[in-house]
């Protein structure tokens, strides 16, 4: 599977749906704990009493946190500034009696004001694969520490976590790729071949890439909250961070308080034929968007059929073309076919308003828009060892492949797109070659119950974007079929992800953590959509 990033709107996020096979994953490599698990004390020391959360060491069963430095960063993040932070050490197999233990980094955020409410928000990043430590900017430029302490905790495996699945070679051939054709059976041979080496590297670091999953995760966090003895919390998750949201409210629903999830991936219906019914809703509500304007429809009419046989002409006769990115003065080969443009439009609706004049260029023989953005998204920085491509694999090898057929790309995007080449609607968007890796990979497929919908009463906000065609917005309607106390809103207009870029998604979540039983969504009503660029 492939991932990309968007085109920046607005803020700098990493945030699409799920890297791997060609996503972005990185290169750092800090060595991994010895213990035996079985070796931790066990003692049960409660913090003193007033502490602020997070500055006792603590020991509860096989899990112990120890107050220490924050946790590191690719870059230096100003909302860590003041944090409080220490290490979370965990057994990395739960099922092993005789495990290593692992550290997972921890960073606090406290409140903004001097009178906290009592139940800290933890967020859960995107991927899988991203460092929740990372994502802080994200979560407190849109105020989620308000009145609330912010917990980020790495995830097993993620950036600043020890250890780390980082891998490097698979970002560098992701690069590379810009200049292959996407869909070639070659191109594909290379990549399944940097997942290999991928895997041999973290094989032969003693890693267990079976315990790489949500299950453990999920343990993890619910270990972190009793060893820093909160008595309850509530969670916000992001893209991939919602699939570990709702397995959490499965697996350990005690002490969850409320749950927020924001461009939701249900594990019950997550694989390939989802993703392009998610591309499909998100495609539609950006071209519908258009259309809805006179000026946009005059200009760009027929926007989806214009996209539909670009994506068949592309397939039948890739453009190659040259482009220069921000910051550099080489020129980098980029070669354009039908799953290029798809996997772009992927990550285009981030930047909607630019859709429709790009594809009108590129129809007319100008791909150098699409061509920089498509390029600019793998050779960036925020794509370079940054991902944990081994968490990436152990969740969707384990939890996803085991339960689809081999054909659920094809007849997801046969159905979904029917006009679309045979070569294109065989891989689903955001997912290229995961069988092959996944085969590569070869860890044990999770426990069937893992695809249960997940059932529970805990109130929920369930956010999405009409632009999102990553997760697709229908999947707020249907985990709510399951959840009881559940509110659903869709943001018009927005991509994946509402909290990053939409003030509107911002205010309905915190008024939801307010009372999560009658989050305020007037600002709904206010909402514009956005102004399309008109060429001449």
């Amino acid at each position: 599977m492939t991932r990309h990033h968007a085109p920046r709107r607005q803020r700098t996020v990493r945030r699409l749906l799920a890297p791997s096979a060609g996503m972005a994953t990185g290169l750092l490599v800090t060595g991994l704990l010895a213990a035996p698990a079985q070796a931790q004390s066990r003692t049960d020391t409660s913090p003193s009493p007033g502490a602020p959360i997070g500055t006792v060491a603590r020991t509860v069963g096989d899990a112990s946190y120890e107050p220490g430095p924050c946790p590191k960063t690719p870059e230096p993040i100003e909302a860590l500034q003041g944090a409080r932070c220490g290490t979370l050490t965990v057994p990395e197999n739960r099922a092993k009696p005789s495990s290593r233990t692992i550290k997972l980094g921890v960073a606090i955020v406290p409140a903004a004001t001097d009178t906290p409410k009592p139940d800290p928000i933890v967020w859960l990043a995107g991927g899988p694969g991203d460092d929740a430590v990372g994502e802080a900017k994200m979560a407190i430029d849109g105020g989620l520490n308000r009145d609330r302490d912010v917990i980020f905790m790495s995830q097993r495996g993620t950036y600043s976590a020890d250890p780390e699945l980082l891998c490097p070679n698979i970002d560098a051939f992701n690069a590379r790729a810009v200049g292959l054709v996407y869909d070639a059976p070659s191109t594909e041979r290379l990549h399944v071949e940097a997942t290999k080496a991928c895997r041999d590297k973290l094989a032969g670091r003693g890693i267990d890439l079976s315990a790489y999953n949500d299950t453990e995760s999920a343990a993890d966090y619910d270990d972190l909250r009793t060893a820093l003895g909160i008595k309850q919390w509530n969670l916000y998750g992001i893209s991939y961070g919602t699939h570990l949201a709702l397995v959490s409210m499965r697996l350990h629903p005690e002490g969850i308080r409320s749950v927020g999830i924001d461009g939701i991936l249900p594990p019950s219906r997550s694989g390939e034929a989802s993703t392009w019914s998610s591309a499909r809703q998100g495609f539609d509500g950006l071209f519908k968007a258009c259309a809805d304007q006179p000026a946009c429809n005059k200009r760009y009419p027929n926007l989806s059929a214009t996209f539909e046989k670009l994506v068949r002409d592309l397939e039948a006769k890739p453009v190659t073309t040259t482009v220069t990115l921000p910051g550099s003065d080489k020129p980098v080969k980029v070669v354009l076919d039908g799953g290029a443009l798809v996997n772009w439009l992927v990550s285009a609706t981030h930047v909607a308003p630019q859709v429709p004049a790009a594809l009108d260029e590129l129809a007319n023989g100008k791909p150098q828009r699409i061509a920089q953005q498509w390029a600019g998204g793998k050779l960036s920085p925020q794509a370079m060892g940054r991902v944990s491509h081994g968490l990436v694999y152990g969740v969707f090898c384990s939890e996803w492949t085991p339960y689809e057929s081999k054909d659920a790309a094809l007849q997801g995007g046969q159905k979904e797109f029917p006009s679309f080449p045979r070569s294109v609607q065989a891989q689903a968007p955001l997912l290229t070659s995961l069988r092959p890796d996944c085969d590569i990979w070869n860890v044990p497929a999770a426990a069937p119950s893992i695809r249960d919908a997940t059932r529970s009463d805990i109130p929920t906000l369930a956010l999405s974007g009409a632009f999102d065609a990553q997760t697709g917005a229908d999947n707020g309607p249907y985990v709510a079929r399951t959840l009881n106390n559940a509110t659903v809103v869709t943001i018009p207009y927005e991509p994946h992800v509402v909290f990053a870029t939409s003030k509107c998604a911002q205010e309905i979540t915190l008024s939801f953590f307010d009372n999560p039983a009658a989050p305020k969504t007037a600002c709904l009503k206010n909402l514009e959509p956005p102004e399309f660029e008109i060429a001449p």
